[in-house]
């Protein structure tokens, strides 16, 4: 008897759900291991009194470290979070926007390009060409998508162009007021992009933000210039931007949306759909990072599906282990998919409680 698609969609998710039990224990081991291990988690155990690699069995058994604190990420040294058995390994810091004080620093060897190269599997060769040319219209500096989105470019056998932009730079032009001045400086980052666009006649396909985005076709119809496919993400991401950017904006162009950051890595998106209101609904990297949707005053309780809460994310690579971070977003929890057979997340936005706060920027 052939399995209905419910039932095919459950067997699989618990499939998933065996494999990131298995991944979990593998990570928790290496960790936690004084020969492999990163000073950082080995003196947190030596100081909490218990061996994670005897208590953690499960991905549901990381809930006994508590929330993860930003602030053990925020300041030196970094080399506390690299681990042992990569201790002569070339490493790089990524640093997250800073729009909150000090940036969060994560250490990174190769988890970028894994991460990339992963999310390139869900590029149609239709609208992202293998061979064709990049171009990076968003954050640069010591941002992580400065290398990503040219090892993704270079992944597929291209070339990516960048460009200078400090989103550092135009949030302390919002807090100052000085919002003419910041659209002369989002117009200097657009009129970069355009100099490119014009110059080099291979970029097909383009990373950017949505605000820089609609810049950009102010200016210039990206179908003409030769643009299949554009990479999009931000906080600003919205459904209403999504409809926005696929029936008026882009022309036929496909529009891929994204949600990712230092800390993760980058979720998949399911296509976009006019059926689902244009709903932005990620799925995340498992088994090395995993997105849950929980409680706004009870971290620990996860919400049922559908219903709005904080998003809580962990991450599980041998390079960076970061359990039960609590984020500056939130979202409706989202049932698995037949692509993506684990939870996802539907519209993520920021974090209601922070909006008062937190100054996004060009994002």
């Amino acid at each position: 008897m052939t399995p209905t698609l419910d039932t095919d969609l459950e067997l699989r998710a618990n499939q998933v759900k065996e494999r990131l039990d298995a991944w979990t224990r593998e990570i928790v081991q290496w960790h936690f291991d004084p020969n492999s291990g990163c000073p950082f988690w080995l003196n947190w155990a030596a100081e909490a009194g218990w061996d994670p690699r005897k208590e953690v069995h499960s991905y549901a058994d990381l809930d006994k470290f508590g929330n993860f604190q930003d602030e053990w990420l925020r300041g030196g040294p970094v080399r506390r979070w690299v681990p042992k058995a990569y201790a002569n390994s070339p490493i790089s810091t990524f640093e997250t926007g800073g729009s909150t004080g000090v940036p969060k620093s994560r250490i990174s060897i190769n988890d970028f390009r894994i991460d990339y190269e992963l999310f390139s599997e869900t590029l149609t060769e239709e609208h992202f060409p293998k061979g064709a040319d990049w171009i990076s219209i968003g954050p640069t500096g010591p941002r992580r998508l400065r290398l990503a989105v040219e090892h993704l470019a270079q992944h597929r056998g291209g070339i990516c162009f960048m460009l200078d932009l400090d989103p550092r730079w135009v949030i302390k032009l919002i807090k100052w007021g000085e919002m003419a001045m910041m659209e002369r400086y989002k117009a200097h980052v657009i009129d970069q992009a355009l100099t490119l666009l014009k110059a080099h006649p291979n970029i097909q396909c383009i990373f950017t933000t949505p605000k820089l985005l609609e810049a950009l076709c102010e200016k210039v119809s990206l179908k003409k210039l030769g643009i299949k496919g554009i990479f999009c993400g931000g906080t600003e991401m919205t459904p209403q931007f999504c409809r926005f950017a696929v029936e008026e904006l882009l022309d036929g162009v496909y529009f891929a949306p994204t949600y990712g950051n230092t800390l993760m890595g980058l979720a998949v998106h399911k296509p976009l759909s006019a059926d689902d209101g244009y709903a932005i609904i990620y799925y995340p990297p498992t088994p090395r990072a995993m997105i849950e949707v929980v409680d706004f005053d009870d971290s620990t309780k996860v919400v049922e599906y559908g219903q709005t809460g904080r998003v809580r994310l962990t991450t599980l690579t041998k390079e960076f282990f970061m359990p039960r971070f609590l984020e500056r977003d939130e979202c409706e929890r989202e049932r698995p998919h037949q692509m993506y057979p684990w939870d996802g997340v539907r519209n993520v936005r920021p974090f209601s409680r922070f909006s008062s706060s937190v100054v996004e920027g060009v994002y």
